[in-house]
């Protein structure tokens, strides 16, 4: 990844110079790395709100609860993982969180989902099915609310930022049922 980052910024300074406008380079530099900064901050009240949020239902028991009442689906899902195990719950505060857009507060729970999973795993060098099907279903992840979507279409002035919500939500069901679907296809392959 680092190599493609390099990669670009070498291919976009080349190509400043070449075309004869190198103080675009400059200009990049101070105005996209001031609003990188403010972006950032401005979803580090994000992130701190749901991993919050996210910390009191996990010692409240809400998340144990959650992940009980979701047995038949986690079972299906994920059948070689014990119901029991704290991957499950490490699961659903994952996928909780990305269903209400808070997807860079859920990478943390997410990274300990897979470290639970990895302790299941008997070769460490290859992923299990539920490895697979968490990291698909993170990553298409149904969103309720996109709050970083809407908090960006707010910052950038959008008169109804909440207008994607159904589609959204329709996008993702989509993607998610896609994914899940392919998964196990696969499983039955391997």
């Amino acid at each position: 990844m680092n190599v493609i980052w390099v990669l670009m910024i070498f291919t976009g300074i080349v190509g400043a110079i070449l075309t004869g406008k190198p103080e675009v380079i400059n200009e990049v530099v101070i105005n996209d790395t001031s609003e990188a900064v403010v972006f950032a901050i401005g979803l580090t009240g994000i992130m701190s709100f749901w991993l919050g949020l996210m910390n009191i239902a996990k010692k409240s028991g809400l998340i144990n609860s959650f992940a009980k009442s979701m047995k038949p689906i986690t079972r299906f899902l994920f059948p070689n993982v014990p119901s029991n195990h704290p991957a499950i719950g490490a699961m659903m505060m994952n996928m909780v969180a990305n269903m209400f857009g808070a997807g860079n507060s859920a990478t943390a729970l997410g990274i300990k989902a897979m470290e639970e999973l990895q302790k299941l795993n008997n070769n460490k060098r290859v992923v299990t099915n539920a490895m697979a099907m968490f990291l698909v279903i993170n990553m298409s992840s149904i969103q309720l609310i996109p709050l970083t979507v809407l908090k960006l279409r707010a910052d950038a002035g959008s008169n109804n930022p909440s207008e994607i919500i159904i589609t959204s939500i329709l996008a993702t069901s989509v993607s998610t049922i896609v994914g899940i679907l392919a998964c196990k296809i696969m499983e039955g392959k391997r």
